[in-house]
């Protein structure tokens, strides 16, 4: 292993956010403002998840005011204090973009139901 290598490894640790593309979470995002830091929360849809060690991100889409946002979070970042899952989504593909065209009922996603 190069030192390059071998720093990421030690940044990587653990990921405690257990969640798939199609869940909704519920993301607590560090901002800071000055001096002050506050958590604001981001919630929607995961419409992408993109692996790479360190590099890991996930985009999450919401629909506010009839406008859709969305962000990409990094995964391993220390801005991103929290993730809950809020529901489990029942998804056929690794990329759900197509969200971004539907409107109302047909931009959601069915729940998972586990026995």
């Amino acid at each position: 292993m190069n030192k390059l290598e071998i720093f990421a490894n030690e940044q990587l640790g653990e990921c405690p956010h257990q969640f798939n593309v199609g869940d909704t979470i519920r993301v607590h995002n560090k901002i800071k403002e000055g001096s002050r830091e506050r958590i604001q929360l981001f919630e929607g849809t995961v419409i992408a998840r993109h692996n790479g060690g360190v590099g890991a991100t996930f985009t999450v889409r919401r629909v506010a005011y009839g406008v859709g946002v969305e962000k990409t979070f990094p995964l391993h970042s220390p801005n991103v204090a929290k993730v809950e899952v809020i529901r489990h989504g029942k998804v056929r593909r690794a990329k759900l973009y197509y969200l971004r065209d539907r409107v109302g009922k047909s931009s959601k996603v069915k729940e998972l139901i586990e026995k």
